[in-house]
């Protein structure tokens, strides 16, 4: 039975010039599905682990601690609303660079019939590199490439590849293609188990 729509405002936390995306997906989609949309809506490579924390419940992958979140790939994010009561919750990428995303619920829909892929409606902001250190590390990056006396401009600038860099640069129709590609690889899948 075709779910429910949910449209989700997610900003990354702590970053300049602001980084937003809005999506709008199944309500009942999986935490582990979810996480999927978000790397490919932001540009992120998905090479770290993730956790979503909802006030107190963590939902990402097991590895046998004491700690352990749920599971992200049994959990949905309508059930986990529904039993949390939240309309808010926090996005955790990289544990390391420890990139933070709010993500607010902003509007639900009704059922719309064969409309179950997620959909990439806006972009603002460029998603900063994978591992360049957090907020901070990427706040001394732009600054590095920005300026040729900075006492990293040249070690960066190589790391990076040119010493051109612009956050407005959102590449927003790559970020739409590679969401529409990912709805495209789920429904193979599920044929393919059919």
């Amino acid at each position: 039975m075709p779910a429910p729509l949910v449209r989700l405002k997610v900003t990354l936390d702590d970053v300049e010039p602001p980084v937003m995306r809005r999506v709008v997906v199944p309500f009942r989609i999986r935490f582990n599905r979810l996480h999927e949309v978000l790397q490919a809506a932001f540009g992120w490579t998905d090479s770290h682990l993730y956790e979503f924390c909802i006030r107190d419940v963590g939902f990402g992958i097991p590895d046998g601690s004491i700690d352990d979140p749920v599971d992200a790939r049994r959990a949905t994010l309508l059930s986990a609303i529904e039993d949390i009561g939240a309309r808010s919750f926090k996005y955790l990428y990289d544990f390391g660079d420890g990139w933070t995303h709010t993500v607010k619920i902003e509007k639900t829909f009704p059922v719309i019939a064969d409309f179950t892929d997620p959909v990439l409606l806006d972009v603002v902001g460029r998603c900063p590199p994978e591992d360049v250190g957090g907020p901070w590390g990427y706040e001394e990056f732009r600054q590095a490439l920005a300026d040729k006396n900075h006492e990293r401009h040249d070690e960066l600038s190589e790391w990076w590849g040119s010493s051109n860099y612009d956050p407005s640069e959102t590449r927003a129709d790559d970020l739409r293609r590679d969401v529409d590609a990912l709805a495209a690889k789920w429904k193979l899948r599920s044929r393919k188990k059919s």
